[in-house]
């Protein structure tokens, strides 16, 4: 029974990351997050199925590397998550800066609105801060991300003239670098600004800002439920190159 257990976890929840790939590369998005997903989707299967044999095989190396390669997934998908959650946010801010992501033709794509809808749940608070919404238009997008996210977030009652559009960026690095050039020139204050963003993205996208000599403070949104593994295995890879790049 026990033998069978340990087989069958391994083959569910591969299964589940693999077609869940499927899925989301066919009603969501191409993403780079899917290639590990899926490739650490088989592995568990491969595991799995093949677990008899491998029991038999000494020294142990397989078991190690999958007990391994999941507990290194499951913490520091865990930690990504805590920290994002993690917010000082005081309500009072001057300026909310809103990251951009993809596009759905002319409409944001889910996690985009997640990361809006925050903004409008902060506005409800604080109607006297400016959101720059960034992002420029992608190879596959009718429009720019800022002029979409601008568009959502009047829908949410938010006036037109309380939002700024930063519309030339392409990467988390421009996104903040744009949005202060623009805040500057419309001697707009920046002595108190927050960012948004999914609370898989904080850690990376704070460490951008820093790095760019910025001071902002952080408030996370949710991730929507059916791309947590494709955001957050995508989020480890770009934060060890983000790590590796700011190392050497």
């Amino acid at each position: 029974m026990k033998r069978k257990i340990l087989r069958w976890i391994p083959i569910t929840v591969g299964a589940y990351l693999v077609v869940n790939a499927i899925v989301v590369l066919i009603v969501y998005a191409s993403n780079l997050g899917l290639i590990p997903q899926a490739a650490f989707g088989w592995l568990l299967i491969g595991y799995g199925i093949f677990y008899d044999r491998i029991k038999k095989i000494k020294p142990k190396y397989i078991h190690a590397f999958v007990a391994l390669v999941t507990a290194g997934i499951l913490i520091y998908s865990g930690a990504l998550a805590v920290y994002g959650s993690v917010d000082k946010v005081e309500y009072d801010e001057d300026v909310v800066i809103v990251l951009g992501s993809g596009l759905r033709g002319e409409e944001v794509a889910p996690n985009l609105a997640k990361r809006l809808d925050k903004a409008a749940e902060y506005y409800e608070k604080n109607n006297d801060a400016y959101f720059v919404v960034t992002g420029g238009q992608g190879p596959f997008e009718q429009i720019t991300e800022a002029l979409a996210m601008e568009r959502y977030l009047i829908e949410k009652g938010i006036p037109q003239e309380k939002i700024i559009k930063e519309d030339k960026s392409t990467s988390t690095y421009e996104n903040f670098e744009f949005a202060f050039n623009i805040l500057n020139e419309n001697q707009i204050p920046t002595d108190s600004v927050i960012f948004i963003t999914n609370k898989f993205h904080i850690f990376r996208a704070e460490g951008i800002s820093k790095s760019l000599g910025i001071e902002v403070m952080k408030l996370g949104a949710d991730t929507v439920w059916y791309t947590v593994p494709m955001n957050y295995m995508r989020e480890m890879v770009a934060v060890l190159k983000y790590l590796l790049t700011v190392v050497i």
